[in-house]
């Protein structure tokens, strides 16, 4: 929420220092929390009012069939839809009788604070109640980033003014009522009452409540114990149901005097164990986390998060807005992995249910990224969980006519839940994603292990997979015809670039990697041959390129397209998507999101560098960014071409995507690739950090925005640290051997300890390309 006068702009932290109902689901989203394993939204402490309840644990869905007008071969039959389990957050008070509800009596303070450090959710405020009565009431929220199933609640309520009776109910509730955002494609399709009840538990100060999901068979546990300091002549009950349970804590609260209730929780759910197993699983982690107490998991949660701090933070000088978002950003993507442990990473990870639940290839292009160069053991999870997908994927390819396998375009278990062929299954281009999540995953980390196992086989089926697909023309080169490229307004198109050069570097990658593996290669079935066609393949790649515009078509022949009509499209009618048929769009040169400019950026040693600064002209001026994807994709190759202050408007863009709700559609969760584009924008962008086979590169420049950036990498267990000034860089090797890297035309070489320092070369001032009228990126900060 930067600009909304409701927050402060902060280095550490996101605070709300007045509660706006208004935009309450967005706030939700903002001050979620999550470990990768379970994921609570920002609800406040009390329930009501919301904006949209959520609880989720990775992987845990519905399935709804996919009803087709017309049956066609290969179309998804079901499709996965995230579920919102027992919520565990719920902590009622009543005050005299009287409910605290904020919509009602007088809300005199509120403050809320996640602060990225301590991975704690704070929240203080004083309340008034209808006939009088005033309160003061702390709350503190975490989900442990070191114990997995675990969550756990401080909750504190204080007399202000005169004595009071209070009673807090802390609860646990199954099949919560959940808002349908119908109006937007983009909104989850939650369904209605999906847990059946297995059994309900209460005894003294512990709860449990077990549930089976309806269509899906999917087994979910959630259970909750409580300490508590109070006066004396406190009375507790408890009680259960089906879809309930509830521990009640009746006090009298002379003024200044408080009442304080710790709750713990812990999550499981799983596919084949039985319900008492489960049941005996939460109820152990539930003993170990209230065995460790409030005091002790926090300081294990610092401990964790300073961790991450050490080998990851960027500090940004010279504009305090940026600093906060890419803090957010990256609490906010290391806390959706952390201990994921071989589930999938969803595009809004657990902080709501947008796209229902589903994970995409952008977890593999941007977040990856990201927690490669910061948390790589997080990163080589994510890609085993891929790995994981191979049985589904092999046969989908199978049921398509092909070899290797076929990753879905979306997904919860690995299963195709897109009904859309267009824009799902001939998105061919995840396969290769995948695959370069491997090869740069392995190109930082040289994790020969991975290699042999969850590499190769994923480098493997997926360069099988490209040879099957596409096929040699009668000039010799090889054409991958008929697929969906990035950009979602463009569709079946032949040889699309970025489709082209990624597998190019698919089927090369698989067969270095199997030359270099050859025994498991030969487990794998690799045959004789095999390898060198995959090479051959790759050198007879089909690039295409409009020498008439002297450019590279996102597609073949998509350079003769009509171009959209920029100039008769009102402001009010993006996102296109929303209001034209895609008929029309897919006939038009008009991009959703950068399609042949992330080639560039992934790809930029298949470009010379005029080919980059024409191909990035010419795609400004045909591209909208109706995608979240977008602006940190235009803000790395604007950074490397030439125009920095466009390159850091692009970069606000993708920062303020969540934080100002750009799209949207915050409400249903936050975009995590665009929370990991804001972090590339400034390393691969302003730091121009590459990594490629022969190592690691830096070509830094800061925009006049900054004054200082400053970043921290890890790669191949060393720990690097980078800061760019205006005119000069500097080096510093904090953790490990010694590093050989290159700066611009210069190889520097480090030992553990040491810092070099290098000249920034000046760089010739290009203008800036022009934009579609009216989706020129904003201006969210007054240029100096």
């Amino acid at each position: 929420m930067l600009g909304h006068p409701s927050f402060s702009v902060e280095p550490w932290q996101l605070t709300e220092v007045a509660l706006d109902l208004d935009v309450l689901a967005q706030t939700e989203s903002l001050f979620a929390l999550s470990n990768g394993h379970l994921g609570m939204r920002g609800n406040l402490d009390e329930g009501e009012p919301y904006g949209l309840p959520g609880t989720y644990l990775n992987s845990v869905y519905e399935l709804r069939p996919l009803p087709y007008a017309e049956v066609g071969y290969g179309n998804p039959e079901s499709l996965q839809s995230v579920v919102n389990v027992t919520n565990g957050k719920v902590i009622r008070l009543l005050v005299n009788d009287e409910p605290l509800n904020v919509r009602y009596g007088k809300l005199l303070a509120h403050r809320r604070s996640l602060d990225f450090r301590t991975g704690v959710l704070d929240r203080e405020f004083e309340w008034q109640s209808p006939s009088g009565a005033r309160v003061r009431v702390r709350s503190k929220r975490m989900v442990s980033l070191v114990q997995r199933a675990v969550a756990a609640i401080h909750y504190e309520v204080e007399g202000v003014d005169r004595p009071v009776r209070v009673a807090i109910q802390s609860e646990l509730i199954a099949n919560e009522t959940v808002p349908v955002f119908a109006d937007d494609p983009r909104a989850a399709s939650a369904p209605e009452s999906p847990l059946e009840p297995e059994a309900h538990i209460a005894n003294g100060t512990r709860a449990a409540l077990l549930h089976q999901v309806r269509s899906s068979g999917l087994r979910v546990a959630a259970a909750m114990d409580h300490t508590y300091v109070a006066p004396e002549e406190t009375e507790t009950t408890s009680e259960s149901s089906a879809d309930v349970a509830r521990l009640t804590v009746v006090s009298s609260l002379a003024p200044g005097e408080r009442l304080s209730l710790t709750k713990f929780l812990a999550y499981g759910w799983s596919s084949v164990r039985s319900r008492p197993a489960l049941q005996d699983q939460v109820a152990g982690a539930l003993e170990v986390a209230r065995h460790t107490g409030w005091d002790a998991l926090a300081d294990e949660q610092r401990r964790a998060l300073d961790d991450f701090w050490g080998r990851a933070d960027v500090e940004v000088v010279g504009d305090p807005e940026m600093q906060q978002a890419v803090r957010f950003a990256m609490f906010h993507l290391y806390q959706a992995a952390a201990r994921a442990e071989l589930r999938p990473i969803p595009a809004k990870g657990l902080t709501g249910p947008g796209y229902d639940g589903h994970t995409f290839w952008d977890m593999d292009v941007f977040v990856l990224d990201f927690l490669t160069a910061t948390s790589p053991g997080t990163a080589a999870d994510a890609l085993r969980w891929r790995r994981s997908l191979l049985p589904d994927a092999r046969a989908r390819a199978r049921q398509l006519g092909l070899s290797g396998a076929a990753f879905p375009w979306r997904t919860i278990d690995g299963k195709e839940s897109s009904a859309y062929w267009p824009a799902g299954t001939a998105a061919f281009h995840i396969g290769a994603d995948v695959a370069y999540a491997v090869v740069r995953y392995l190109r930082a980390t040289e994790d020969q292990d991975f290699a042999r196992d969850a590499g190769l086989e994923l480098l493997v089926e997926t360069a099988r997979l490209w040879h099957s697909l596409g096929h040699e023309d009668a000039g010799g080169g090889f054409r991958i015809d008929g697929v969906t490229g990035p950009d979602e307004y463009s569709a079946l198109g032949d040889n699309n670039v970025y489709t082209n050069v990624m597998a190019q570097l698919n089927l090369d990658a698989a067969a270095a990697c199997a030359t270099r593996h050859p025994a498991r290669a030969h487990e794998l079935g690799v045959l004789p041959g095999e390898t060198g066609a995959w090479r051959g393949a790759a050198k007879a790649m089909v690039i295409p390129y409009d020498r008439r515009l002297g450019v590279h078509p996102q597609a073949e022949g998509f350079t003769d397209h009509e171009v959209w009509d920029f100039a008769g499209t009102r402001p009010d009618q993006y996102p296109l998507l929303l209001h034209f048929p895609y008929f029309d769009l897919y006939r038009k040169q008009v991009v959703k999101q950068a399609d042949l400019v992330l080639a560039l950026h992934l790809r930029g040693d298949a470009f010379s560098e005029e080919d980059k600064v024409r191909d990035f002209d010419y795609y400004e001026r045909i591209t909208v960014r109706d995608s979240s994807l977008s602006a940190c994709c235009q803000a790395v190759i604007a950074a490397e071409v030439g125009p920095l202050e466009l390159a850091y408007r692009y970069a606000e863009e993708s920062a303020h995507m969540d934080l100002s709700d750009l799209e949207h559609n915050v409400r249903d969760g936050l975009h995590l690739a665009s929370l990991a584009g804001t972090w590339m924008a400034l390393v691969d962008g302003f730091g121009g950090m590459r990594s490629t086979d022969e190592g690691l590169s830096f070509h830094p420049s800061l925009p006049r925005a900054l004054s200082r950036l400053r970043f921290r990498v890890v790669y191949r267990s060393r720990q690097l640290r980078v800061t760019v000034g205006r005119r000069e860089a500097t080096y510093e090797l904090l953790k490990g051997e010694r590093l050989s890297f290159s700066h611009y035309s210069d190889v520097v070489q480090l030992e553990e300890g040491a810092g070099a320092r290098r000249a920034i070369p000046s760089r010739p001032r290009r203008p800036s390309p022009s934009q579609p009228v009216g989706r020129e990126p904003r201006r969210f900060r007054t240029e100096t």
